[in-house]
């Protein structure tokens, strides 16, 4: 990357992987693109087709069925179980079904969905709520990753992964068969999610749930929300409807429950939202940018309500002309908030860059990049959306600023960069 030399870009490339497959319900109806509602008649003709098999040639069917599952860690039978329960009003009329005609008529009712088949980009890591067994010195860590599959349907997926005390980062593998969650809660526009406790973090993934979301959950954002004594781990995220946008929450304390609920508010109706990681001066606090050009701080009292704040930045330089936006939430050091930035000059060409704000009243900007930290470079330009770097989040670990960032919003890597070199570029403000 042509990027400032004291970064150290680790040789991880977070690529999509078109066999990495949720499984989805599939819904028979009228027309092949009409998922609302079920079709009853042709999903009963379905059924009554499977019980006219005998058992042994079910017991065949099934079997094929399992065995083009080649994951060690597949669940299928009781996802095949699951669906099979969510239809029962549909299968009234049909006589009892032995526990294969059952499994079997569940897979009729489902389809396999390639969810990062596309894109794999817009990072954002955090410190993993499980430390244990871990190295003095080192950290394990979560990234969450926006997925696109066929269709430009955005999902949120994770991977695990450790930095060492030396700074050398290791990301496991990822398991191919992922899990969808099951809602275990509603409360008003909340909703409540949670994945089976015995689930690797990698086949986790948080598929569009609500019509808001219909056409993709985009570019969360989280952090580690320290209160009190507690962390809870929030992410601001963008729901896309197709038509229109908003911007909803996450919260979990263990990425195994998590709670959805949209935002509120004239700064919530805009893309970019991130969360200080605590608390300023007892309210909740956001860069947020609703002008479609610079960045605002906001403040809330409920976390939820957001109303329009203070500006604090603004274009300034070439490659920013366009706009500014947020790389994730601020970065808490001694010398103050570091919030990295992302650019868009010619021909909307993303860059990132960095700023510092106050410790106190981070209103206030003591330090800015005068030229991109990282931007886009010829051998890599191509891709999903061309000619584009951008991150959804960094994390401090000792010395060191952990910044994972997406590459033509197509795939992901990550980079280290001590923090008293990058504060060299930061301070003192040219103004």
């Amino acid at each position: 990357m042509n990027q400032s030399p004291f970064f150290n870009r680790h040789p991880h490339y977070l690529r999509p992987d078109p066999s990495r497959v949720i499984v989805r319900a599939f819904r028979p109806a009228i027309e092949p693109r009409d998922y609302n509602p079920i079709d009853a008649s042709r999903a009963n003709h379905i059924v009554a087709r499977v019980l006219g098999l005998d058992e042994t040639e079910a017991q065949s069917v099934l079997a094929g069925v399992l065995d083009n599952f080649d994951d060690p860690q597949r669940n299928l039978l009781a996802i095949f179980e699951q669906r099979a329960a969510e239809m029962e009003e549909v299968f009234a009329n049909h006589a009892k079904f032995s526990p294969t005609q059952r499994s079997l008529i569940g897979a009729y009712f489902l389809h396999e969905y390639s969810f990062e088949a596309a894109a794999l980009f817009n990072p954002s890591i955090v410190p993993h709520p499980d430390q244990s067994g871990v190295e003095p010195g080192s950290l394990r860590f979560i990234l969450s990753l926006r997925a696109v599959g066929e269709g430009h349907i955005s999902s949120l997926t994770f991977r695990r992964g450790t930095i060492s005390a030396e700074g050398e980062i290791s990301i496991e593998p990822p398991v191919r068969l992922a899990c969808l969650p099951h809602i275990s809660g509603r409360i008003g526009d909340s909703i409540d999610l949670a994945f089976p406790a015995d689930s690797n973090i990698s086949q986790r993934v948080i598929f569009p749930i609500t019509e808001a979301q219909a056409n993709g959950i985009e570019d969360a954002r989280f952090v580690a929300f320290e209160d009190l004594g507690r962390t809870t781990y929030y992410a601001t995220y963008t729901a896309y409807s197709g038509r229109t946008i908003r911007s909803e929450l996450i919260e979990t304390q263990d990425f195994v429950s998590f709670r959805l609920v949209p935002l509120r508010g004239a700064a919530a109706v805009n893309k970019g939202m991130a969360l200080f990681p605590r608390k300023i001066d007892g309210r909740y606090a956001m860069i947020a940018r609703y002008d479609n050009e610079g960045l605002h701080l906001i403040y809330s009292d409920d976390l939820l309500d957001w109303s329009l704040g203070t500006p604090i930045l603004s274009p300034q330089y070439s490659w920013e002309f366009v706009q500014i936006g947020n790389c994730g939430s601020p970065i808490e050091l001694d010398e103050g908030w570091l919030l990295f930035t992302h650019g868009v000059g010619p021909i909307r060409r993303y860059s990132i860059g960095a700023v510092l704000l106050d410790k106190h009243d981070p209103s206030k900007v003591i330090g800015r990049a005068q030229v991109p930290l990282i931007q886009p470079e010829k051998s890599e330009r191509e891709g999903y959306v061309p000619n584009v770097v951008y991150s959804c989040g960094a994390m401090k670990v000792g010395s060191r600023i952990v910044l994972p960032y997406a590459i033509s919003d197509t795939f992901s890597t990550i980079a280290t960069v001590k923090i008293d070199r990058l504060l060299e570029v930061l301070l003192p403000f040219p103004g």
